[in-house]
């Protein structure tokens, strides 16, 4: 039986008078890796951005209906945006390092959340990094600049600052779209070992990477939720002539 790490419930999002997301409903499995597909402009990513509330940057937003992270409304009017998102945890389509150190950038997160103990902070950057499958290329240059990294480095380490603050989740948006072969495979072992702990969900255009990666996908159009099923199901056997069209490459 699986937990359910997010609950989503009715959900319809607002750019002004204009509506992105329309009525979404699913649950999404604790430590299992969740794709979302659909071709450009379909929703996807506002929707991953629905799931640490980061669309409340955006002004003029409006949401209806209620995502449950571990059981607790993320939008009820008390709720502790802080405590979300380090919970949550989020991995941009272009790496973004911040341009400090190495060891500066992974220790960030738990430093603004009061670790100070520089033996804490020395032990949560090896481990994120070791997590992240960086450790053995970056350990004798921690001092040096993130941004002297290559580009696959650079998204590994911005994966393991997301891991530094011990999240239950992580937001991943097309994290493999600007990398060459070698390093967008090593993102998708990264990403299989990390499911392990962590319940996963990405944004990629990539059917076969989706296929590759993924436990589960949910197929968006319009900012409809079309299809959620097992990834070897929906891709296999896809219920709705729209899933089937799409996989198969007839638009998109």
């Amino acid at each position: 039986m699986l937990n359910t790490m997010i609950e989503v419930s009715n959900l319809n999002l607002f750019y002004g008078e204009k509506q992105a997301l329309f009525n979404v409903s699913l649950s999404i499995p604790e430590k299992k890796v969740t794709a979302l597909i659909g071709p450009s402009g379909c929703g996807k990513s506002t929707f991953l951005r629905t799931l640490n509330r980061m669309n409340d940057l955006i002004p003029g937003v409006k949401i209806t209906g209620t995502v449950k992270l571990g059981g607790i409304d993320i939008y009820k009017s008390n709720a502790d945006i802080y405590a979300l998102r380090k919970k949550v945890g989020m991995v941009f389509q272009k790496s973004n390092p911040f341009p400090k150190s190495v060891f500066d950038n992974v220790a960030y997160g738990p430093s603004i959340h009061g670790v100070r103990n520089k033996k804490e902070l020395e032990y949560i950057v090896e481990n994120s990094l070791k997590k992240a499958a960086l450790w053995e290329e970056v350990h004798d240059r921690l001092h040096s600049s993130a941004l002297d990294l290559s580009g696959g480095q650079q998204q590994r380490l911005c994966i393991a600052r997301a891991l530094a603050v011990e999240p239950d989740v992580l937001l991943m948006d097309e994290p493999a779209s600007a990398l060459d072969p070698r390093s967008t495979k090593r993102i998708e072992e990264l990403i299989n070992e990390l499911s392990q702990q962590y319940t996963i969900v990405i944004v990629t255009h990539n059917m076969q990477q989706a296929s590759r990666v993924s436990d589960y996908t949910a197929f968006f159009y319009e900012g409809e939720l079309v299809e959620f099923a097992e990834t070897s199901e929906m891709f296999q056997n896809p219920k709705e002539k729209q899933t089937e069209d799409y996989i198969q490459g007839r638009f998109g």
